[in-house]
Parts: structure tokens; sequence; C-alpha cells
């Protein structure tokens, strides 16, 4: 009798050792899916698994067929829940809300890529995201950010790399990881370079005469032939006074540096607000909606899939909103 409860058991956890495997080979493929067929980086692809592996764990289920909307809103209301870093007071805030909704995105691409498989599950568009409000932009006015781009005032190695970076942002409103991607080989013979953005789609940007002359100073002072565009110059002073310089001595920037570096300058200047260098990506889109241009040409200076996304931008940049008010509004208690 022993021997035949045992044996089951023995069964039993060969089959579900069987059904994890395969869970996870779906979620494999899944990932692999997105980093070769869909071009997402491998950033995008560590979020994706990190978030799915989440899901997994909370809902404990054997097959993909087992998700149903029951599931879907117990762990909605888990992610609702979950206790963050941060606060004032006794109780500690959860997750925002925009936060929870890269769980279910991650999670109907998941369902949308097994359904092209031909397996039977929950529909992905049963899945609805939270409601989130309106994106705040941290913004800083263009006194600030003249203050900024000067902050970094000396001619060594370091100050004319920050300078050269500040004035980059600026100029062509990279992200962040699509600076510290950056190679040398730009041409500054040229006013403009491709640079590939997010799901591997390339888009041109423009250097402005102050990003030409500060990139090139800093190029000009540099003795190394790595290439990188913006490397750790710590590192490479470190390796230069060991006397063994070579690739691996050399790194290029993180995005955590850079934001570390434009925190260090936004705090010299006298700049009290968040300064990252997200905030230059929106100063330069607002710069150019605020000068004149049109909503679809920033669309694909910023290289925004969707138009939607570059609207965030409009609701700073509506200049004409003040003189209807001013035109139209309370005439005859005048």
């Amino acid at each position: 009798m022993l021997k035949r409860i045992f044996f089951r058991r023995w069964l039993l956890s060969i089959i579900l050792c069987d059904v994890a495997t395969e869970l996870e080979k779906l979620k494999r493929q899944f990932l692999e899916h997105l980093e070769i067929e869909r071009g997402r980086s491998l950033k995008t692809v560590e979020n994706y698994d990190r978030y799915l592996t989440r899901f997994f764990s909370f809902a404990k289920f054997k097959t993909p067929s087992e998700i149903d909307d029951d599931t879907i809103r117990r762990f909605r209301l888990w992610l609702n829940r979950q206790p963050i870093k941060g606060g004032v007071g006794d109780v500690p805030p959860t997750l925002k809300k925009k936060t929870q909704n890269y769980y279910l995105i991650a999670l109907r691409s998941f369902l949308k890529f097994l359904a092209k498989r031909g397996i039977k599950i929950l529909p992905p568009e049963r899945i609805e995201l939270a409601k989130v409000s309106e994106r705040e932009l941290d913004l800083i006015s263009f006194e600030e950010l003249r203050r900024l781009l000067a902050s970094p005032d000396g001619s060594d190695i370091k100050t004319l790399r920050d300078r050269a970076m500040l004035e980059l942002l600026f100029s062509t409103g990279l992200r962040v990881s699509e600076l510290c991607a950056l190679n040398r080989d730009i041409n500054l013979k040229q006013d403009e370079f491709s640079v590939r953005g997010k799901g591997g789609k390339v888009r041109v940007v423009f250097l402005s005469p102050a990003a030409k002359t500060a990139l090139k100073l800093f190029l000009d002072k540099r003795r190394d032939m790595e290439e990188p565009l913006f490397v750790n110059i710590v590192a490479k002073e470190a390796s230069e006074r060991s006397g063994k310089v070579s690739r691996s001595n050399v790194s290029r920037l993180t995005p955590r540096s850079v934001e570390r570096i434009i925190k260090y300058y936004a705090i010299k200047a006298g700049i009290s607000k968040k300064v990252t260098p997200h905030t230059l990506r929106h100063s330069y889109a607002t710069d150019l909606l605020q000068n004149g241009a049109d909503l679809r040409s920033v669309q694909a200076l910023l290289g925004h899939a969707n138009i939607s996304t570059t609207q965030v931008y409009t609701h700073v940049t509506d200049k004409h909103l003040r003189e209807v008010h001013r035109a139209f509004h309370a005439k005859k208690r005048q």
C-alpha cells in the first residue's frame, strides 16, 4: 500500500515537472520572439521575464488554459496592494498604476503570442489596463536650462565630456540608453547622424552648432582609441596611471552614471527640481513646439511610435489659449 502511494506521488511529481518545463519553454520561446523577431532590447526582455515570472509565482497554474478572468482579477488586486519603499507615515505606498500596467502588458503580449501558436487561452483583449493620471513632465525653465548647459565650465577631459553630453542631449532629444550606446565615429562635418532607438527603429537626429563644438573639443582631447563615445573617465585615468591601458580598462558610461552626472550639474546650477536625462529630452520637445514645429515632426524626431505619446507636450505649448482667454472671457464685466 505504501509503495503504491509512493509511486503515485512520484508519478505526479514527474507530471508536474513536465508541465512546469513546458510552461518555462513557452515563456522562453516568447522572450526569444521578443528579442529576435520583435527587436526588443535585452532590458525589455529582462523586464518581461520578471513580470511573467512574478505572475506565474502568484497564479500557480499548471497550463496556460487555466488563466481566467478571476485569476487576472486576483492578480491585479494583489499588485495594487504591493508595498514599495519610501513614503511618509505608517502606511507604505503601493505600486503605481503605471507600474501595475507593465505586468498586464507583459501578460497580454504573452497571451497574444500563445494565441498565434494556436493555444487556447484567455483572449488577450479581456485584460484591460488600469487608468492612469495624465503624465507629469519634469520641465525646467529656459533660464534653468541655460544654467545647466553652462555648468560644466572647465577644460579638463571629464568636464569636456560632460559638456558634450549635455549639449548632445538637448540638441538631439536622445534617450539616455541611446546616448550611452553611441560610438565615437560620428561625422562632425555633417549636421546629422542616425541612431537606433526602441524596437530597433532608426531615425535621424541633428546636431546644433553648440553640440558640434562641444563634441569636437571633447574628442580632440581624448588620447585613447576606444569605440564608445562617452566613457568612464575615472576608470580610463586609473588604467593609464597603472600602465595597463586596454579595452577592458575603458568602460562605456551607463545610464545610471549619466543620471548621476546630470544630477550633479543641476545642483551646481542651483536648480532645486529633479533633473534627469529625460528632462533634457522634454526640454528638446517643448523647445521645438514652442518655436512652431508641428506635432508630427516632433514625433518623428523623438522616435515615438504613437502620436499620443507626443501629445503629452501640447498642454504646455498651446500659446494661443491665453490669448483666447483674454479675448473672450468675461467681456461683459469690463
